[in-house]
Order: C-alpha cells, then structure tokens, then sequence
C-alpha cells in the first residue's frame, strides 16, 4: 500500500504543506505573507488534512526540510514534525532544502520547461551542474552543485556571489542552471550564455520524491535528536537597550 506522508517545508520566508499517497499529492496548502510559520503552519497542516480527508493519525510518516535556510523557520518547522511525531509515534524523515530544490529544477528542464538565459533558444547543452540558491545576507546565498543525475558534485556551502566566481565551471563548458530564492538577485552581475535561470522556490510538493525514497529504505531519523541543517550560525545581535 502507497505511505501516506505529510511533508513541511519551512527553510524560507515561504512555509508550505503537503500530503501525498505514494507519488500523488493529494493536498497543499502554502502561506501566501512572508515569515508566518508560528502563527500559520499548524493551521496549514489542519486545513490539509481535512482537505484530503485524512486525520494525522493515519499517516506512515512525516517529512522535513532540513535546511539550509532561515533559523527561526527552520526550528519552527522541525518542531512541529517533531512534535507531531512524538505525540502519534510516527516516524521522521528529514530532506535537504538543495538536493529537493535540485530535483525540481532537474525535473522541470527535463518536462520541457524553458529556462531563462542567453542560449536558452538553443536549450541548454550537456555536461549541465544544478545549483539551487536560498537567499542569505546580502549577495551571499546557501547553494551546492548538483549533476544531471543529481549526484553531489559540490557539498552545501555558503556563497558570496561575484561576477567570476563560476570561472572554474564555465571555462570546463558546463552549462549552470541556478533558480530557489537566492537566484534573482544574482542575475545583476551574472551574464554568460552558459548561465540559465529558473524561476522556482521552495515548495513542500518537493519533497516527495525524496521523502518516498527514504521510507521506502526506512531512513528514519531519531526524533529526540535531529536538528535542522543551519550551515551558518544565526545572526544574533545585542541589544543596545541598557537594562535597569
């Protein structure tokens, strides 16, 4: 019998849920302001539970975006799978925010989704590196490479993002497809016929196909002990506030 699994993403602005039967989604539910994952995301879930006609009782497991990403919206989101996995003694699985990002784009170039660049007329030529981009402090984004098998070439890493830094890449022909939040503000100083852009942000409807293949394989994390994926510490200032 297909898993029933309920998946939240909550890595960026954006928190968003899904639920799925196997490979079909069969509910989803995204907020539509920026940074309402306290106030929204078990309301998200509840409306699409009822929406599917599922309760949470009857899920085989649920699945997380495990980062990089947003700190407070990644402790959100991990606390709520948590939580939920505790009280009804389900299993957790635990996705990365790229390799999810990677597969989408891979998926949508591959359905025949037209990506943006200079060559994009001419499609976009093999040997082809994805790099999904979540938004960091000014030009910095949190990114990996991925190949068209979706292996890691390059592992998570923060990245400051300069009109060279993929000279390394682009004098070997690899043609480099960049999309997720990170991606629009890069277009500013990045031009090449190799450079293509995809118009894709985080989405809980990405997580299945790599949330399927871990249960199936029962990857299951310990949910006591799993934390989010931060990459970075969080930017924590002082307050200038003297205290009485």
């Amino acid at each position: 019998m297909a898993p029933l699994l309920l998946h939240i993403e909550s890595a960026t602005d954006i928190c968003s849920i899904a639920l799925s039967k196997g490979e079909q989604i069969i509910g989803f539910n995204e907020t539509t302001e920026a940074f309402q994952h306290a106030s929204k995301m078990t309301l998200l879930i509840e409306a699409t539970m009822q929406e599917a006609g599922h309760t949470l009782s009857e899920l085989d497991a649920v699945s997380v975006s495990q980062g990089p990403g947003s700190y407070t919206s990644l402790r959100v989101g991990f606390s709520t799978a948590k939580g939920i996995c505790y009280a009804l003694d389900k299993p957790l699985i635990v996705v990365s925010t790229l390799a999810t990002l990677a597969g989408a784009m891979e998926s949508l170039i591959g359905s025949g989704h037209s990506a943006e660049g200079a060559s994009a007329s001419a499609g976009i030529s093999s040997p082809t590196y994805y790099l999904p981009m979540i938004d960091a402090r000014r030009m910095e984004v949190y990114t990996a490479y991925y190949n068209e098998q979706l292996d890691e070439v390059k592992a998570p890493h923060p990245l400051i993002v300069t009109a060279d830094g993929f000279e390394e890449e682009l004098n070997q022909g690899i043609h480099l497809v960049l999309g997720g939040s990170g991606a629009p503000k890069c277009r500013t100083i990045l031009e090449h016929k190799q450079i293509h852009w995809v118009e894709i942000l985080c989405s809980a409807r990405y997580l299945v196909p790599l949330a399927l293949q871990a249960f199936d394989k029962k990857q299951f994390v310990d949910v006591a002990y799993t934390a989010p994926f931060y990459l970075k510490a969080p930017n924590i200032t002082v307050s200038k506030k003297k205290l009485l």
